[in-house]
C-alpha cells in the first residue's frame, strides 16, 4: 500500500487543507501483508472522521490501511473540521467541497475509478452523519454507505449552551426537520426516487449516547425499500468498537467482483 499525506487548495473553502489516502500498490516480497491491486483504476472508501477529529485519525486509531491491503481498495480520509459536512450558514462551505469538489479532485490527483459500483462512503459519528447525508443525496454517485455510531437525527437541537451556539453557526435560526441536512427526510427521498439506491449499513453499540437515535432511524430504513443491514452489539463511542466494526463494514462492501477468488 501507498501512503499520503496530501495538501493541497480547495476552491470551495478558498483555503489550504489536507486529506490523508491509502493507494493499492501490488507486492510480491513485502513480509506480513498481502497487498493486492485489483486494475488501474482502484475502487474507493471514502472515510470521514468524527467532530473531534481531523483527516489522520482513522489511521491512528485503527489499523485500516492493513485491513484495506488484501481487497486493492482506495482510502480517502478527507479534513472537515467541526463542519458537520454542511454549507454552514456562518462558515464554510463544506458539503460543497466534500460532495463536488473532492471526488474531482481526487481523480485528478490519483487514478481512481468513477463508476459508481467502485465508489463507497463510511464513517463513524458525525461522519456517520455524513456518509449517509452524501449518499442519500446523490445515491447516483455510491454502490454503499456505512454510519458507525452515526450522529443520525440532526435534527435534534441540542441542550447544552455550547454546542447549540455550534449548531446555529452551521445551521442558523432555522430547523433541520425536512431539509437536505435532516437524514429521515433525505431517506424518504431517496426511497421515492426511481433512480439507483445505494445499500446501507448502520451500526452502534447499545452503551452508546447516541443508540435511541439510532434506533429511529434503523426504524426509518427498516420501512423503506433499501437493501438495508443494522447490526447492534455491546459498546461505547469509542475506537475500540470503530476498529472492530470498520472490518465488518469493509466484508460487507459489495466487492465481491473485484477480489480475486
Amino acid at each position: 500500500m501507498a501512503l499520503i499525506q496530501c495538501n493541497f487548495f480547495s476552491e470551495a473553502l478558498q483555503l489550504s487543507t489536507s486529506m490523508t489516502v491509502i493507494l493499492p500498490q501490488q507486492t510480491r516480497t513485502q513480509i506480513g501483508q498481502q497487498n493486492v491491486k485489483m486494475g488501474d483504476r482502484h475502487p474507493t472508501l471514502y472515510l470521514l472522521h468524527g467532530l473531534s477529529d481531523d483527516d489522520t485519525i482513522w489511521l491512528r486509531r485503527t489499523s485500516i490501511e492493513r485491513y484495506v491491503a488484501p481487497l486493492g481498495l482506495a482510502v480517502v480520509m478527507p479534513q472537515v473540521h467541526r463542519s458537520w459536512y454542511t454549507d454552514m450558514v456562518h462558515g464554510n462551505r463544506y458539503w460543497t467541497f466534500l460532495s463536488e469538489e473532492l471526488p474531482e479532485l481526487c481523480r485528478s490527483f490519483f487514478p481512481l475509478s468513477d463508476a459508481r459500483e467502485d465508489n463507497f462512503v463510511a464513517g463513524l459519528s458525525m461522519g456517520g452523519y455524513g456518509a449517509l447525508k452524501w449518499a442519500l443525496s446523490k445515491p447516483d454517485q455510491f454502490a454503499a454507505a456505512a454510519s458507525l455510531s452515526g450522529a443520525v437525527n440532526r435534527a435534534r437541537v441540542p441542550d447544552d449552551p455550547e454546542r447549540l451556539r455550534e449548531y446555529r453557526l452551521i445551521h442558523g435560526d432555522e430547523s433541520v426537520a425536512g431539509t437536505a441536512n435532516d437524514l429521515f427526510w433525505l431517506l424518504q427521498q431517496c426511497d421515492a426516487s426511481e433512480g439507483p439506491k445505494p445499500k446501507l449499513y448502520q451500526c452502534c453499540g447499545t452503551e452508546d449516547f447516541l443508540y435511541e437515535d439510532n434506533m429511529l432511524f434503523r426504524n426509518a430504513c427498516a420501512n423503506t425499500d433499501l437493501d438495508f443491514t443494522y447490526e447492534e452489539g455491546p459498546g461505547a463511542h469509542e475506537w475500540g468498537y470503530w476498529d472492530e466494526k470498520i472490518q465488518d463494514v469493509l466484508a460487507w462492501l459489495p466487492l465481491k467482483r473485484l477480489r480475486k477468488e
